[in-house]
């Protein structure tokens, strides 16, 4: 007989095991911002290498979201994130170990891989587990956590560099990965429905009519384009701005990447909560969502303008704020799909913004490194100007698309035939 947990058991035998995992996924995502110099220092590193070095993490988490997908659907998100999470360990020896920018690849790609189902193990435990109107706000409780994985990431990272150096920050982290897969193996229940009634053929056929869909394809180029940008930029190239363009001191610099995942929490939290709230008068989270990345737009336009110096903390605070709203069309696609399809939908979105935060992180690096050093180690305002703008202008034009798209599609679906 199943016996269903309650609210309480769910929180922490579901919610807090996952974000814990999530917490893990993204210190390790962002971590490079704070270490960079060193990195840099002891690699001797480009900003190209140094962009693809830390956007593999990007690349091996891309590759594995379709069968991830898939795996989750059919044997569940506890099996599967525990098993993954042991490579993202092995990564992390691997890079703390590493002496070549070809060791260092190997750990990171290995990290990415491994934390390839922090989030979406948890929105596909969250969708059997929670009642669908639930959901915003629950998953903004675990991009929280996530943020707090950032927070980490500045300022407290920048303080153990006193006591250790890089190597030791991913020896540590190395365990924490293996005491979260064993919390997770041990914890996290099986729902009832794991693994019933599906053939791989039938998964894959489902698979490929989520990419066929007209409502995905309204919903997915400005979700992967705001969330990538966000990604690619906080998890790197946020640090070395404020240092060249801003002006901070490395410890500034951190703090203030700092007070960045402090906002980008508080995004998390208030924009989940508040496209729960409105839902229930009507105002539908996918106008929430797109308001709130049209505002992340117009921000990362006054970054590229540079702002003054007494500017520079309180905008980024703002990018890390409303960065976090391309979330929230997450649930929107968990919610117009049947809940057997909701591991898919959601690694398919994920798929193509972890493939986009790769292509601009390393792109970001490229064309920064078009431009001659200024002074000892200073990167050129205009290359970071060039580089950001594409990506603005790209984000720009997803939110037109969003709003032709979405208005056709709905047309399309609430017109009698």
């Amino acid at each position: 007989m199943n016996i269903t947990p309650t609210l309480a058991q769910r929180l922490l035998l579901i919610l807090f095991p996952f974000a814990f995992g999530y917490y893990l996924s993204y210190l390790v995502r962002v971590v490079n911002a704070v270490l960079a110099p060193d990195l840099v220092r002891d690699l001797s590193l480009s900003p190209e290498t140094l962009g693809l070095l830390t956007a593999t993490y990007f690349i091996t988490f891309a590759a594995t979201q379709i069968p991830l997908g898939i795996l989750l659907d059919r044997y569940g998100p506890r099996k599967i994130e525990a098993g993954l999470l042991l490579f993202a360990a092995l990564g992390s020896v691997i890079f703390a170990y590493g002496d070549s920018l070809g060791d260092l690849i190997i750990g990171r790609g290995l990290i990415g891989l491994g934390v390839s189902a922090c989030l979406m193990a948890a929105f596909k435990s969250f969708t059997q587990w929670f009642k669908p109107q639930r959901l915003p706000l629950i998953n903004g409780l675990i991009m929280a956590a996530g943020g707090l994985g950032a927070l980490t990431a500045t300022a407290p990272v920048q303080f153990a560099l006193s006591y250790t150096d890089w190597r030791g920050v991913f020896l540590v982290l190395a365990v924490l990965i293996l005491l979260c897969a064993l919390m997770i193996y041990l914890l996290v229940p099986d729902h009832p429905e794991t693994g019933k009634g599906e053939s791989l053929q039938t998964q894959m056929k489902e698979m490929k009519s989520i990419f066929s869909d007209g409502f995905f394809w309204s919903i997915a180029p400005l979700t992967m384009l705001s969330q990538a940008s966000f990604i690619s930029i906080q998890s790197l190239w946020a640090g070395p701005w404020l240092r060249d363009i801003g002006g901070l001191s490395r410890a500034d610099a951190a703090d203030t990447l700092l007070l960045i995942a402090s906002s980008m929490i508080a995004g998390f939290l208030t924009l989940g909560t508040l496209a729960e709230r409105l839902s229930h008068i009507g105002i539908k989270p996918v106008v929430v969502s797109g308001i709130g990345m049209l505002i992340f737009i117009m921000i990362q336009g006054a970054i590229i303008l540079e702002p003054a110096q007494s500017w520079v903390t309180p905008i980024w605070m703002a990018f890390g704020f409303f960065g976090t709203t391309g979330i929230v069309q997450y649930a929107v696609l968990s919610q117009h799909y049947p809940r057997n399809l909701s591991g898919r939908v959601n690694t398919a979105i994920n798929l193509l913004v972890f493939i986009t935060a790769f292509t601009l992180q390393w792109l970001i690096g490229k064309i920064i490194d078009l431009w001659p050093l200024v002074g000892a180690d200073h990167y050129s305002p205009e290359g970071y100007q060039l580089a950001f703008g594409i990506v603005f202008a790209l984000q720009l034009t997803a939110f037109f698309w969003l709003i032709f798209a979405y208005k056709k599609h709905h047309r399309a679906i609430t017109e009698p035939v």
